[in-house]
C-alpha cells in the first residue's frame, strides 16, 4: 500500500442522527471533504454511484467541482453503472473531467451492484440485454467508450460537412485517458479480463466467490491473476490496483462509541448478493498500533497500490475528516502511505 482515499456512498436521509439530510448536503459536504483530505495528504476522494436511491448518482459534476476546488488530490469513481450509461457522453464527460483535473482522475466503471429498480437502466432506454443482470449490456457499452477514449473514429461524417468518405471520433481527446481507467471487478475471473484489456483493477469489499478461504486471501489471489493476465496479454505498463475495506483508529471517545467493541468482533462474513454466494470482508476498528497489526497482515490491502476508506458520510465532514486525519497520522506511515504532496500515486511494474 502506497495511498488511501476515501470511498463516500452519498448517503442522505432526513432521520435522527443524520448530518446528510438532503441531496445538496451531501454534495456540498462531499466537496468539502474532498478539500480536507487534500490537506490532510490524502491520495484520492471517490464517490459510490447508484440510482432510484438516496445516494449519489450523477458522478461527473460532483467529480469535477470537487477537482476544481482541490490542488493534488484524485478524483474518481467506485464505480459507474456502465448498464446506465451513454457509452460516447460518458466519454466526453471522462475526456473534459480529465482535462479540468490535469489528469487526475480515477474512474471506476463496472456492470454495477444491485440495484433498487428492477432493470431499471432499461428506465434510462437501455434495453435490449439478454441477461437478467444486464452485464451484456455493460460489456458492449464499456468497448465503445474505450474506442472512443482512445480516439477512435467511431461515426460516419455528413460528407456536406465534413466531406466524403470520413469518420469522426469524440472530441475533446484526452491524452492518455484509458491509463486512468479502473474496471470494478467482483471475482477472480473477471480480474483476469481487466488485465487483459491492459485497464486498473478496482476490488471492493466483497467478492462474487466463496471458497472458504479469508477475503483477504482470496482478494490477493484476485491481484495476482489480474497482473499474470496483464503480463500474458504484452501489455508494459504500471497498472494500478486498489481494495476498499472499512478501517477505524480508535483514537477518542467519539470514535469508541461509534465503532468500539462491536466492530472490533466482526469477521469476514459469507453471503448471497445478486443471486451469488459472497465473500464480504470486515470492518477495521481498533487501536492504531492494532490496526497497523492487522492491515500488515491484510494480503490484499498490501499487494494493493491504493487503499480506499469507506465514510460513513452521515456522520459529517468533520468526522470523516478526523477518520482520514488519525488513519494518516497513526496507521498509515507503518503501511508504506506517501502522501499527495510527494506526487502521483504509481502502479506496479510487471
Amino acid at each position: 500500500m502506497r495511498a488511501f482515499g476515501f470511498l463516500s456512498f452519498g448517503h442522505y436521509a432526513n432521520v435522527r442522527g443524520s448530518r446528510t439530510r438532503t441531496a445538496a448536503d451531501m454534495l456540498h459536504q462531499t466537496i468539502d471533504l474532498a478539500q480536507a483530505a487534500d490537506e490532510i495528504g490524502v491520495n484520492g476522494a471517490y464517490v459510490r454511484v447508484h440510482h432510484f436511491a438516496k445516494q449519489a448518482a450523477a458522478p461527473i459534476p460532483l467529480l469535477t467541482a470537487m477537482a476544481a476546488k482541490t490542488q493534488r488530490i484524485e478524483v474518481g469513481t467506485g464505480v459507474i453503472d456502465m448498464r446506465y450509461e451513454n457509452p460516447l457522453y460518458l466519454a466526453e464527460e471522462a475526456a473534459t473531467l480529465d482535462l479540468i483535473s490535469s489528469r487526475r482522475i480515477a474512474l471506476g466503471i463496472s456492470r454495477g451492484s444491485p440495484e433498487t429498480a428492477l432493470r431499471g437502466y432499461e428506465a434510462f432506454g437501455y434495453t435490449g440485454s439478454e441477461d437478467p443482470r444486464g452485464a451484456d449490456i455493460a460489456r458492449d457499452k464499456f468497448e465503445l467508450f474505450l474506442q472512443a477514449i482512445d480516439g477512435e473514429k467511431v461515426v460516419e461524417g455528413d460528407p456536406q460537412m465534413v466531406g466524403p468518405g470520413q469518420r469522426l471520433a469524440i472530441e475533446p481527446i484526452a491524452p492518455g485517458l484509458r491509463d486512468r481507467i479502473w474496471w470494478g471487478a467482483g471475482s477472480r475471473e473477471s480480474a483476469e479480463q481487466v488485465g487483459r484489456q491492459g485497464l486498473n483493477l478496482m476490488s471492493s469489499t466483497l467478492l462474487t466467490e466463496a471458497t472458504g478461504q479469508p477475503f483477504h486471501e482470496l482478494q490477493r489471489e484476485q491481484i495476482e491473476r489480474f497482473r499474470a493476465a496483464y503480463k500474458a496479454a504484452g501489455h508494459t505498463g504500471t497498472p494500478r490496483v486498489s481494495v476498499s475495506r472499512s478501517v477505524f483508529p480508535i483514537v477518542s471517545e467519539e470514535d469508541e462509541m461509534y465503532f468500539g467493541m462491536r466492530s472490533r468482533e466482526n469477521n469476514d462474513q459469507v453471503g448471497v448478493i445478486d443471486g451469488m454466494r459472497s465473500t464480504f470482508g470486515k470492518t477495521y476498528a481498533d487501536t492504531p498500533d492494532r490496526l497497523v497489526e492487522q492491515l500488515l497482515a491484510d494480503e490484499a490491502v498490501m499487494a494493493a497500490d491504493t487503499l480506499m476508506l469507506t465514510i460513513p458520510n452521515q456522520l459529517g465532514v468533520e468526522y470523516n475528516a478526523h477518520v482520514m486525519e488519525s488513519f494518516a497520522k497513526h496507521v498509515a506511515p507503518a503501511l508504506g502511505w506517501k502522501p499527495n504532496w510527494e506526487g502521483p500515486v504509481q502502479g506496479d511494474a510487471i
